[in-house]
Parts: C-alpha cells; sequence; structure tokens
C-alpha cells in the first residue's frame, strides 16, 4: 500500500506515539475477555442451573388472556354494558362495551386450574403449568411490543434473549448453534427479534423457515461436491484466513466469518440427521397432531424444537406465525378466529409437553408459552377485542418452577394487573436465573458502557421458582 494512504491500522501505530494502537488492543482485549476460543463452546454460568435450555412457544398477535387462563365472571355480570377505563392504545379515559367470553371455563388437574374450552389438550398438562396472571409490558402495538418481548427494548438495536443465553452458555453440542428460531414472523420486527446486535456474530438465531425439515435444512446440502472435497475446501480457506490473520490486528469479524464456515460445515452432515421425522415412531407424530390438517403445521414445529432440544440447543424459539401482515391471535373484529389458532396449537404444544416429559427433558427444559400482549375485557369492532399490555397472561412448564401454581391477578375485568405483577424484564431475569444467569452480570461492553438483556431494570419472580 502507498504509504502516503496509510490505512486506519498503520494511522493508529504510527500516530500520536501509537496510542491510538494501544487502545484499540485494549478495547479488542476488553471484548474477548471471558470468550471461550470458540464462541460455540460451552460456558460455565454464574451459579448452579436449574434448566439446561428453553423452548420458547411464541403465539404472535396477543392470545386474549380473559378468553384463555383469566377468566372473569364479571364480564358476563356487564356484558354490554358501558364502563370506563383508561385506555391504552389512546392514553384517554372513554367508555367500552364490556364483551363477555365466548368460551366456558372449566377446573382442571390435581390443583384445579380454569382452562378455556379452547384448550382441552392443554388442559390435561394443567398441574405441569406455572401461569402468571400478571403480566405487563410496553409497546401498544405489535411492532415495539414483540420487540421488547424478544430484546427487552421498543426503538432500539438490542440483542434478543436467545442471543444472550447463546453468548453467556454457548451450545452444549459442537456441532449446533445455541440458538435456533423456527418460522420467525418476517414483519413486527422481523429479524431484530433473532437478532446479535453489537453481541458477536454467531450469537445471531440460526433460522429454520416452514415446516417440512428437509426444506428447512435442504440449502445445507451440496449434491455437486462431497463431502471430503468440501472439507479439503474449508480446510483451505481456513488456511488463508489464518494468514490473513497472522498479517493484522484481530478482527472478530474475520474470526466469526471462520467460526460460521465451520460451524455450517458440521451443520450439513448433522442437522438433517437431527430433524428426522422419518425416524419418528408414528405414536409421537401422533401424540403431535402430525396429518391431521389443523395441527400438522405447528405439530412439525414442536417436533423439530423437542429434537433441537434434545440434541443441545440452548434456546429454541417457535412462531405461531405466517407471512401475513395481520398476526394470527390478532382478532380485532372477529373474535372467534381464535378457535381457528387454538385448534392449530393446543394439541402440538400438549403432545411437546407430554413428550419431554417422558423423555425425561422436561425435568431440565423450561417451556415458555405466550404472546407479545394481551386482549382488553371491551369489545372492538363489536366482535373482537384490541390490544392490552397493561395485564395479560403467559406460562411456564419445566424445571426450576412450580407446577400447578398461579401467580398474580389482574382486575375484576381482566385490564390490568393489580397482585404481584410481573413486567416483561422480570420475566427475562427469571429466565436468565433458571440457566444459572445472573441478568445483572450478564452484560456486554459496547459504545462505553455496559449492556444487559434487562438494562437497569428486572427482578428474579422468586415467588414462581421451587
Amino acid at each position: 500500500m502507498n504509504s502516503c494512504h496509510p490505512n486506519r491500522r498503520q494511522l493508529l501505530k504510527s500516530s500520536a506515539c501509537g496510542f491510538g494502537s494501544l487502545a484499540m488492543a485494549g478495547l479488542l482485549h476488553e471484548q474477548a475477555r471471558g470468550e471461550d476460543q470458540s464462541p460455540y463452546a460451552p460456558r460455565q454460568p454464574h451459579f448452579a442451573p436449574r434448566v439446561k435450555r428453553v423452548i420458547f412457544l411464541f403465539m404472535q398477535g396477543g392470545p386474549s388472556h380473559v378468553d384463555t387462563f383469566d377468566p372473569k365472571s364479571k364480564l358476563d355480570e356487564l356484558h354490554g354494558q358501558q364502563v370506563e377505563f383508561d385506555v391504552a392504545r389512546t392514553r384517554k379515559r372513554s367508555h367500552e362495551t364490556i364483551l363477555r367470553s365466548p368460551w366456558k371455563f372449566q377446573k382442571h388437574g390435581q390443583c384445579g386450574r380454569d382452562v378455556s374450552e379452547l384448550f382441552p389438550h392443554i388442559a390435561k398438562q394443567v398441574d405441569d403449568l406455572c401461569l402468571i396472571r400478571s403480566m405487563h409490558t410496553e409497546g401498544v402495538a405489535h411492532g415495539p411490543a414483540t420487540l421488547f418481548l424478544h430484546t427487552g427494548a421498543t426503538n432500539l438495536i438490542r440483542p434478543s434473549i436467545g442471543g444472550w443465553i447463546s453468548y453467556g452458555l454457548g451450545t452444549e453440542n459442537q456441532n449446533l448453534p445455541a440458538f435456533v428460531t423456527i418460522n420467525p414472523p418476517p414483519t413486527k420486527g422481523g429479524p431484530r427479534n433473532y437478532s446479535n446486535a453489537f453481541l458477536p456474530t454467531p450469537h445471531q438465531g440460526t433460522v429454520i423457515k416452514g415446516s417440512d425439515p428437509a426444506s428447512a435444512v435442504r440449502h445445507l446440502s451440496n449434491p455437486l461436491i462431497d463431502p471430503a472435497r468440501q472439507q479439503q475446501q474449508l480446510s483451505l480457506l481456513n488456511q488463508i484466513n489464518a494468514a490473513q490473520a497472522g498479517r493484522v490486528v484481530a478482527d472478530d469479524r474475520l474470526e466469526a466469518t471462520i467460526q460460521s464456515c465451520e460451524l455450517a460445515f458440521r451443520m450439513q452432515s448433522h442437522v438433517p440427521q437431527v430433524l428426522n421425522l422419518a425416524g419418528e415412531p408414528q405414536h409421537i407424530l401422533d401424540l403431535y397432531g402430525i396429518g391431521q390438517d389443523a395441527t400438522d403445521e405447528f405439530g412439525r414445529q414442536c417436533l423439530m424444537a423437542r429434537q433441537m432440544a434434545e440434541a443441545g440447543v440452548r434456546y429454541i424459539q417457535v412462531s405461531y406465525s405466517d407471512l401475513k401482515d395481520t398476526p394470527r391471535w390478532d382478532q380485532h373484529s372477529n373474535l372467534q378466529e381464535h378457535e381457528v389458532h387454538a385448534r392449530a396449537t393446543d394439541q402440538p404444544v400438549a403432545g411437546l409437553l407430554t413428550d419431554l416429559k417422558q423423555r425425561g427433558l422436561l425435568e431440565d427444559t423450561l417451556v415458555w408459552w405466550g404472546g407479545e400482549f394481551g386482549r382488553t375485557p371491551y369489545s372492538q369492532n363489536q366482535t373482537g377485542r384490541d390490544h392490552n399490555p397493561r395485564g395479560f397472561s403467559v406460562w411456564l412448564a419445566g424445571g426450576g418452577v412450580k407446577p400447578g401454581h398461579v401467580h398474580g391477578e389482574t382486575d375484576e375485568f381482566g385490564y390490568e394487573a393489580t397482585q404481584d405483577k410481573v413486567h416483561m424484564h422480570d420475566l427475562h431475569a427469571t429466565i436468565l436465573h433458571l440457566l444459572g444467569l445472573d441478568h445483572r452480570q450478564l452484560t456486554y461492553r459496547y459504545a462505553g458502557r455496559d449492556f444487559r438483556l434487562t438494562d437497569v431494570h428486572g427482578r428474579v419472580v422468586e415467588e414462581i421458582v421451587c
């Protein structure tokens, strides 16, 4: 290179007595501190974990809690009458028309928990569920609320919870990434919902699209070049990269590229074996509803999640979503559509819980079910419900949480969390805690400050931890 036009590294070395180069070395050392040679290598948690992995079943659009897991007799009593609310959408007080639930609730299990008739299969698993009825969150629109659910921020580029877990724990299987997202929605946050943001590149979620395992991993295979030839090409590429790395200052982007190429090569032979539904016995396929019109799509995705969990993936995000602009659970004018989506997800979700339990995996797996917010107790467009971030329900199941337990309450209408409130930051802190990670210690220095998933907020909800 012409000495009259030095590059950035040469300028740092030669100017100001080389102090710029020293500063860069210090910053790179700070960034690399605590990292293993491989970003995928397993790391020690802060303390003994309760679980090894998380499966998040994302019900995009916001299922109505007052029609699923939080029955309110007041809605039956005042159906059709006008009641004054502080409306989250408009931030004004207004009179709204109460809408009762079209579905009946019954008590199930030894815990006697109320579950809507929308979920007859999940109702049979209610003794394994830890229900949180007092969730509240940021953002009243799908985009901000979905981003907050996944990243803890509404308008900033932040790593997703899966990225943080990958960064904090690595993966148990060197042939698979730590973070996989199955069928992620392309809108309402899109790739930001599984982004690594400023974390090292390997901690971004690996996308598996659709519900067909064969098509999901087809891009990994190369019918024109046999594996031995591909191994030769990879070895040559590594030699070239190593030679380049020896001539320049450490570059995390180059290292990430090398690591990604190596992981992609390993995944090529390993992933098709993991996602092999043909190897599953018929009774397992039936358990998930695979082969039935209503449940086949989500059943396949839930079975893929179990296969990934069993193979050592730390965080599996399964989205019940499609390519439409309106999310599936988003019923503003026809609440009866909840029946369609409940029918599509109920048996697959219950099947996943049963399958994990039979295999002994539920003991060290946390299953998280929920949407970005709930829905209002009053009507919108006469037969629908609007978004409600002030109070809604999610449930957890698996190791570390109290089975058959209910935590918190909403008011008599189900509009606002009133008792033992749990913010989304609190839920994030609790999930990390169950994985053996202290949300206050899991930080990454970027742009001169230490960032974390919960920002400066969040508390572990000890009341649900067993």
